[in-house]
């Protein structure tokens, strides 16, 4: 009788050990990793393009996002939700729903990929200066080809470089305006702009209920995404204003999620926009104060809207 209670035993625990395994087998095969580049946000999703399809991507609050470093990216940061911006290369973990939409577990990528996405946000005013830089020494350069007839061979080489370093460069800003899009697919929905004190980052108190008015407007929007663009003015050190931009668009963000209660979810943060797309000449304390400023702007996608 003894025997007979142990094998049932045996063969008790030995189907448990097996629907264990199918479990963990499928737990496994539902595990996904996808590699691509974000093509927009819209709400607490984006989408990622890969070699051959475009995905939809779903955001929550347990979403890791983290930017990589090194070779084996083997040093992480732990990044917010707002360094998500259309046009940075993703590599993201999780698994499919029944909507075939990943649930995202994971979102990693590279501190140098970050940077050139919000640059492209900042309009490339880099490269746009370095192909009108360029173009000046080609003038320079043909200037000294009719003022020396002698040396007219050496100087035409040295154009013919010019020239395809300034082609690569309009090529290159072709195709990152292509990748990103600016806002051509959403519309404005809504906008506020907060102004600031020289070298001051705080947000005054006669803006707080302005952006508490827009955050309650943007909740009543389907799938809106806000997006916090900081300026600073020409004033100061170029390092001084990429730092005073960043910390007066980090403030704005704070508030809109913690007064607003705004879910980081649907915030799209480029982070400092510096000095580029001055609203008003630096040369006078009101042109100066109209671009101490942050931007704040409610969108929705055009394909949501049904536009």
């Amino acid at each position: 009788m003894k025997k007979r209670k142990i094998a049932t035993l045996s063969q008790s625990a030995a189907v448990a050990l097996v629907t264990l395994l199918l479990l963990a087998g499928i737990a496994v095969a539902q595990s996904a990793t996808l590699q691509g580049v974000i093509d927009g946000r819209s709400g607490a999703t984006m989408t990622v393009k890969s070699a051959d399809a475009t995905t939809v991507v779903v955001l929550t609050d347990n979403t890791q996002v983290e930017e990589v470093e090194g070779g084996l990216h083997m040093r992480k940061k732990q990044m917010g939700m707002t360094a998500l911006v259309p046009g940075l290369p993703v590599e993201v973990k999780g698994s499919y729903n029944d909507k075939n939409q990943m649930m995202a577990d994971s979102v990693k990528f590279k501190a140098s990929e970050l940077k050139n996405a919000q640059d492209i946000q900042a309009g490339l005013a880099p490269a746009e200066a370095q192909v009108q830089a360029q173009q000046q020494q080609l003038q320079q350069t043909e200037q000294q080809v009719q003022q020396q007839q002698a040396a007219v061979a050496a100087q035409q080489a040295e154009l013919t470089a010019e020239q395809q370093k300034i082609a690569a460069n309009k090529a290159a800003i072709a195709a990152a305006n292509k990748r990103f899009g600016e806002l051509g697919d959403y519309n404005i929905l809504g906008e506020v702009t907060v102004l600031f004190a020289n070298g001051k980052v705080a947000i005054e108190p006669q803006y707080k209920p302005q952006l508490q008015q827009l955050a309650d407007k943007a909740k009543t929007i389907n799938a809106y995404v806000i997006q916090v663009k900081g300026y600073a003015s020409a004033v100061g050190s170029a390092a001084l204003n990429q730092k005073l931009s960043t910390e007066r668009a980090d403030n704005v963000t704070d508030f809109l999620e913690q007064q607003g209660h705004i879910p980081l979810t649907n915030i799209l943060a480029p982070g400092a926009m510096g000095t580029s797309r001055q609203v008003a000449p630096d040369n006078t304390a009101e042109g100066q104060a109209d671009n101490r400023r942050v931007v704040v702007r409610i969108l929705q996608n055009k394909g949501i809207a049904g536009n």
